[in-house]
């Protein structure tokens, strides 16, 4: 008989338990895709999501999972044959998530993302209630049999491995400038190199001729699927047009040969068409896409203060 449970994260087993569902109920097509382990690890050493975190189970044994990110963002996998009894709990979770942070705000929107050749989701975010933005993600991908040009570099410019937890802070302010934002603190660039799967061999950097730190790019390798990762890739303004992303890459990308991956991929914004113009002439081509959803979310009447009513 089936007994369906639910609770909050408790702990570290519960990320274990979470990339086991991910390797048993997401189809193969989709199985590295975003999140992968990575991001799993990277998103829940923040105990805030953590808080944001639930899991759902039928006689204990998992069935579904959803964490809503800080930038409001819900991941999710929930076996197919639950999705109509479940789907809907699951979403009103993620909106409980949005709606405890309203606080001076009336609304507020829970965000998601799908490929754009995943059907049976993008029907899932339909029928509760998710609406496409427009956003795009562009994911690109590069044969490693093919060959690879040699790295081109200005004078003085020299392509290394980070030296350790000692250049995080400077790594994430380069990363900071690069993309305008002010997410990759020090302390988040430390828990990405953290996590199980990092090698700091593949952190590569671009120093300029006075030892600033003038772009980098973070590679992965996986053993399994041997498929390589070459994102992101950051440069700074200072130093942007000169070519190091590109030769950044094309250093990546030979990294990954050596290790035995067979292809690469890499993401950046459907807006980001300087990203893409630099990675295509790389080598990479155009593999998917990922549409952006999202759904609005207001404050309950009793939560909004008595003054603003």
């Amino acid at each position: 008989m089936s007994h369906i449970s639910t609770r909050i994260y408790e702990d570290e087993k519960d990320v274990q338990t979470i990339l086991d569902l991910i390797s048993r109920i997401r189809p193969p097509k989709y199985l590295y895709n975003y999140p992968v382990k990575a991001d799993i690890e990277e998103n829940l050493a923040s105990a805030a999501t953590r808080a944001n975190t639930r899991l759902w189970f039928d006689n204990e044994h998992p069935i579904g999972w959803a964490f809503v990110d800080q930038f409001d963002n819900l991941s999710w996998e929930l076996d197919s044959q639950y999705e109509e009894q479940l789907g809907e709990d699951l979403v009103e979770w993620g909106e409980a998530c949005i709606r405890k942070k309203l606080t001076d705000r009336r609304t507020a929107t829970l965000d998601a993302n799908c490929r754009e050749d995943y059907g049976t989701r993008i029907s899932f975010l339909s029928r509760h209630g998710f609406a496409q933005t427009g956003e795009t993600n562009v994911f690109m991908s590069r044969d490693l049999s093919q060959p690879i040009a040699e790295p081109n570099l200005p004078p003085g410019f020299v392509i290394r491995s980070i030296a350790g937890a000692q250049e995080a802070e400077a790594v994430a302010s380069t990363h900071r400038a690069a993309f305008g934002t002010d997410y990759m603190t020090t302390e988040n660039r430390l828990i990405i190199m953290n996590t199980s799967d990092y090698d700091p061999s593949l952190d590569l950097l671009v120093t300029a001729p006075d030892g600033t730190i003038a772009a980098n790019c973070i590679c992965s390798a996986n053993q399994i699927s041997k498929t390589g990762s070459t994102d992101p890739v950051a440069t700074h303004p200072s130093f942007q047009r000169l070519g190091l992303a590109r030769a950044l890459l094309l250093t990546g990308l030979r990294c990954l040969k050596e290790r035995d991956m067979s292809s690469a991929h890499l993401g950046t914004s459907g807006n980001n068409l300087a990203m893409q113009r630099t990675a295509l002439s790389a080598g990479f081509r155009v593999a998917y896409k990922t549409l952006w959803f999202s759904k609005e979310v207001k404050q309950n009447s009793g939560d909004i203060p008595s003054a603003a009513l």
